[in-house]
């Protein structure tokens, strides 16, 4: 039997779709107090079980039985007061999910990171896996919890692991509804008139599940792949977006200055509604990179491997906004 965790997150769901549409019997983890997402809701044979991912002993008996784990839970936040419980859920859960697969002798581990993982290009190319990580206490907390997540899949196979990493760039889709990268949408559809000169990393959920499963089955073992369709510069995506909603363009790149004012407002704004911001330090600087990932080692090892164009992403995605 296989083990998902996250289950009822964007990327869990889909990868606990395609892995029913493929007949296989799967044991879902989820909180006692997580819904089950829409897609999932009519597979009736789904095993689904109540644990929490920093409950040692309640994940110890979801393993009961199991041959084969899919790591899909993590936290993700770019706001400082979720550091600590990032680097809980994301690097001591991942260290619960690794000493359990090596005592219960589990066939195999496959582990989602993320490419927040990886360090800075060297070359002003694209990053590729073998890009080393190195602490200069300018990354965010999101990446220093996936990276200490990683390190502990590494302990994992030095101690005898079967386990592959995955580290998918921004990952979209329908399903993200308006949480996640489906913020990026909701936000062009609201009509905003700029954009930020930086560029990022694009994959469909899909994509990224289908290539979990066949990394899975596969007999390729102590290694990480990045998962990466296409990079998208801001400008380009807001006007795709924009042209499919058949709203205005974006027409104006906003400055690094304009923008931490409105993130100094945006923090001002929070202090007297007790909302929680989210424009943050975090997501200006992202905003202003030029993030740029490479798939090519994806490609060698799986030459027959398509991934589905970013603009057939946005169209699915951009068709679901109109009719929800």
């Amino acid at each position: 039997m296989i083990l998902v965790t996250g289950a009822t997150g964007f990327l869990g769901s889909e990868l606990i779709k395609q892995l029913h549409g493929q007949g296989l019997r799967v044991r879902a983890l989820k909180r006692s107090n997580s819904s089950i997402p829409p897609i999932l809701l009519n597979l009736t044979d789904i095993e689904w079980f109540n644990a929490d991912i920093l409950d040692y002993f309640a994940l110890e008996k979801a393993f009961e039985g199991i041959t084969h784990v899919y790591h899909c839970c993590g936290l993700i936040s770019f706001h400082s007061r979720d550091k600590k419980n990032m680097l809980r859920v994301n690097m001591e859960g991942t260290a619960y999910i690794v000493d359990l697969c090596l005592s219960h002798q589990i066939t195999k581990l496959v582990h989602v990171s993320s490419v927040a993982a990886l360090g800075d290009s060297k070359t002003n190319s694209p990053v590729i896996e073998k890009d080393i990580w190195e602490f200069n206490g300018t990354q965010h907390g999101y990446s220093i919890s996936k990276y200490e997540g990683e390190m502990e899949v590494w302990r994992g196979i030095a101690e005898g692991l079967n386990a592959v990493i995955v580290n998918p760039s921004v990952i979209i889709g329908k399903n993200a509804g308006k949480e996640g990268s489906g913020k990026l949408f909701d936000l062009v559809r609201q009509g905003i008139s700029y954009y930020t000169p930086g560029s990022l990393g694009l994959v469909d959920v899909e994509d990224v599940a289908k290539v979990m499963i066949t990394l899975m089955e596969s007999a390729i073992t102590s290694e990480r792949f990045i998962i990466n369709s296409a990079n998208w510069s801001y400008k380009n995506l807001f006007a795709e977006i924009a042209k499919r909603l058949n709203i205005p363009v974006p027409k104006k790149e906003i400055s690094k200055f304009q923008l931490s004012a409105g993130l100094w407002l945006a923090t001002l704004a929070a202090l007297f509604t007790g909302k929680k911001q989210e424009l943050t330090r975090d997501t200006v600087k992202s905003a202003f990179q030029n993030a740029l990932y490479s798939a090519n080692k994806l490609h060698q090892f799986f030459p027959n491997l398509t991934l589905k164009p970013i603009a057939v992403s946005i169209n699915e995605i951009t068709d679901h906004f109109r009719t929800s």
